[in-house]
């Protein structure tokens, strides 16, 4: 062998790690910086949910102390309930206390029981969770499946009367919103047929009707999604490499179409299970269920405002972690995305 060609093997293999080193360099920055953007957006998102919770007392039509007391209640009761919550005060007094309580965790007492909004909610804040996250997981469990099988049956133009089927009800599926589902649900299975509870936490079967409810159409649009990613890998020069090697399907599907889709699928997965969270208060008042949901439909009914208050701030709260966390993990596990991201918000 030539020595000159022999000498220049490791420069050429110093370069190509030099360059791998570049780009990986590259990639972390990038990440970084949209970690930290992501985090400054939070940060200002949690500012305005904060702001906007604190007009929404001040904007409502009517006085809340008013409705909490009731009519029978004299000018004198009112003005000492006004007084004794700071309503009295100016309004940037009361705001200034208000962004103070918040980032303490507190948000004041509920107008009819006394009790305290944090105390409340953090008795409820599981169970509406365990409800979202159990909707969530059977979305993924129903939608990554039938859209990856969907995509496999009409592939290349194939099938078409099963892909307009697909289609058809996906989409009518879809636009079945989640609190009628549940009273339907409800009336055939548990009124009719009397094989669920109606309502309450009793066990596993009363988580049954609720989830179906709130994970049906998500699952629905999704599997859409899904079929649409694994239609679009699967036009690529690789996975028609892979068919040229003769690789299993199963082995072409789940290991190299399925993970090459997956980031658009969970990145609305993620918002999704942002969705979901926010989505549990109709379905919750549906089941009775003990949540944050049941709880909310009530304080508004009673106008406690400082309930609905700081409910609102929680799920609020709740879908932007959601979206921040799912961003975060989709950049660190495919930096090119935050590279994407970054060059479009150029």
């Amino acid at each position: 062998m030539n020595k000159s060609a022999i000498k220049s093997q490791p420069s050429t293999q110093k370069g190509w790690g030099a360059r791998r080193s570049t780009e990986t360099t590259l990639s972390s920055r990038l990440m970084m910086r949209r970690i930290g953007r992501r985090l400054l957006g939070f940060a200002g998102g949690i500012w305005l949910l904060l702001t906007l919770g604190f007009l929404m007392m001040h904007l409502v039509p009517g006085d809340p102390v008013r409705a909490a007391l009731g009519k029978g209640a004299s000018e004198e009761m009112v003005r000492q309930q006004r007084e004794a919550l700071g309503l009295e005060d100016p309004l940037i007094v009361q705001y200034v206390r208000f962004i103070s309580d918040a980032v303490r965790g507190e948000f004041g007492t509920s107008l009819f029981t006394g009790q305290k909004v944090t105390d409340a909610i953090s008795e409820q804040f599981g169970a509406s969770l365990q409800l979202a996250l159990l909707s969530f997981v059977v979305v993924i469990l129903i939608a990554i499946p039938l859209g990856v099988v969907s995509a496999a049956l009409t592939k290349g133009g194939r099938r078409r009367h099963f892909e307009l089927g697909f289609t058809t009800s996906t989409v009518v599926i879809a636009t079945v919103p989640s609190f009628i589902l549940a009273q339907v649900l409800v009336y055939v299975f548990a009124v009719q047929l009397q094989w669920l509870p109606i309502a309450g936490n009793d066990g596993w079967e009363s988580l049954i009707l609720p989830v179906i409810s709130l994970s049906v159409a998500p699952a629905a649009i999704l599997a859409r999604i899904v079929r649409v990613e694994v239609l679009a890998v699967l036009g690529e020069d690789f996975i028609r490499t892979a068919r040229a090697k003769r690789m299993p399907g199963m082995w072409i599907y789940l290991r190299e179409a399925l993970p090459n889709a997956m980031t658009a699928t969970l990145t609305i997965a993620g918002l999704m299970l942002a969705g979901l969270i926010a989505g549990t208060v109709l379905v919750e008042s549906v089941f009775s269920w003990p949540g944050m949901g049941t709880s909310m439909v009530t304080s508004i009914r009673q106008k406690d405002y400082p309930m609905v208050q700081g409910m609102i701030i929680v799920y609020g709260l709740g879908v932007m972690i959601t979206n921040v966390v799912v961003d975060i993990v989709l950049s660190a596990i495919d930096p090119r995305t935050a590279l994407r991201r970054q060059e479009s918000g150029k």
